[in-house]
């Protein structure tokens, strides 16, 4: 990561050097990335089938669910009334000078309105759309598209839910079967990366190039204009890394919290490099079972409902760019209008999970709640692909923190394993 780092920044001066780092380079990130998101939908079907039928008890299977989804809502409610509490006392909008707004709005104009077009488009039409997008009218089609994540994740449970009601010599081929699978989608993960540091070299040095555009000098200039917004982004993050989830996993088990973050490392590195929960989906559920001592039934369930609807550190940018673009625009949020935002933030986070585009709906849904113009996500435009690499790591983190939480409550976290095998 740190050399890509480094080819990047040195590639800017060198447009040659630039052409070559996205002709020849960059293509080595994208096959490793759709190598991750190849492998991420079979896993989740196979594994999932696999531990609900494992579970035995349908009761246990509710309850596992119960606590996943309420613990999904609650961080989320945290993470969105931290970024409206941050963002209320640092005032990014207010430093934002009046020349530099009308620049970014007349620089990312084009863009923005793309990403609303695009988003109006998706949004859910009424309130139990997102009941109704969550079943799969044709599962084969759904399992090529790595966005219809949840209607994998329903069908899979649905499957599983079945094994449990069939009889046993009945079952037991189906389930042999998946079983067999299974193992043979986890050793095509390890085959996948072998090339991950390369991978992320590759996404690293074009990122930086990408980043910059044709005019580096003024593209740095647009983001250090946007600093203090990046900052209240990044320290909300941070709190939510550092404390929020590393207090819940000291509540409810006796992890250690330089083991999870041990634990989760690769996958918290890989999931920033990629910007994708998606395709760190296959990594984040190695290593919180191989490192965290979390059963297969729990990170099955959990990890790929997570990836799908547990969307903290998105979340918490919502609330937080809502009331930037409010400030920069010179407009008054209520006190009302700021617990809109805790509501319909938590609720698009689930309602919007199931389609592509997911973060940008999330944003157009929240700002039209408030009244706040959808033509200021152009003052947002230049530092999103940064912060959506952070936010994806809070996202995956949250996911993994949620997992031991659940595990720990159903005895099902072996917290000696973590401690013995977290560095590895």
């Amino acid at each position: 990561m740190t050399l890509g780092l480094i080819l990047g920044i040195v590639s800017l001066s060198n447009p040659t050097l630039s052409g070559l780092v996205i002709d020849f380079i960059k293509p080595i990130g994208s096959i490793f990335i759709r190598g991750l998101k190849m492998i991420a939908m079979p896993l989740v079907l196979a594994s999932l089938i696999i531990g609900v039928a494992n579970i035995g008890d349908i009761s246990k299977l509710s309850r596992m669910g119960g606590k996943t989804v309420g613990i999904f809502v609650l961080t989320t409610v945290i993470s969105i009334t931290l970024g409206l509490a941050l963002v209320g006392i640092m005032k990014p909008g207010e430093r934002l000078s009046a020349d530099t707004r009308t620049e970014l709005m007349s620089e990312f104009d084009d863009n923005a309105g793309q990403q609303i077009s695009v988003a109006e488009k998706l949004k859910p039409k009424g309130p139990l759309e997102p009941l109704v997008n969550m079943v799969p009218d044709n599962i084969l089609l759904a399992a090529t598209n790595n966005r219809a994540m949840l209607q994998i994740v329903f069908f899979a449970l649905i499957v599983g839910v079945a094994l449990l009601q069939v009889p046993k010599e009945k079952g037991k081929p189906v389930l042999d079967f998946f079983n067999g699978f299974n193992e043979v989608v986890i050793k095509i993960v390890q085959f996948i990366m072998l090339i991950a540091p390369y991978g992320v070299f590759a996404l690293m040095a074009s990122l930086i190039i990408e980043i910059a555009g044709d005019n580096p000098s003024r593209a740095w200039e647009l983001l250090l204009a946007l600093l203090w917004y990046a900052v209240t982004v990044i320290i909300g993050m941070l709190i939510m890394m550092m404390l929020v989830y590393p207090l819940l996993i000291k509540f409810f088990s006796n992890i250690k919290y330089l083991d999870f973050f041990k634990g989760i490392r690769p996958a918290m590195l890989l999931g920033f490099s990629t910007s994708s929960s998606t395709a760190t989906l296959p990594v984040t559920m190695e290593r919180v079972e191989k490192n965290l001592g979390v059963s297969e039934e729990v990170s099955s369930f959990v990890l790929p409902l997570g990836a799908t609807i547990n969307m903290n550190g998105t979340s918490l940018y919502q609330g937080v760019t809502a009331v930037f673009i409010a400030q920069a625009l010179g407009l008054d949020l209520s006190i009302s209008a700021q617990l809109t935002i805790v509501l319909t933030a938590t609720l698009a986070a689930v309602g919007t999970a199931g389609v592509p585009g997911a973060g940008m709906v999330m944003l157009v849904v929240v700002l039209e709640a408030v009244g706040i113009p959808t033509a200021g996500i152009a003052l947002i435009m230049a530092p999103e692909r940064i912060l959506d690499m952070i936010r994806t790591m809070v996202n995956i983190t949250g996911d993994a923190s949620v997992s031991v939480v659940v595990a720990s409550t159903e005895n099902a976290l072996d917290a000696d394993y973590a401690s013995e095998h977290s560095g590895e």
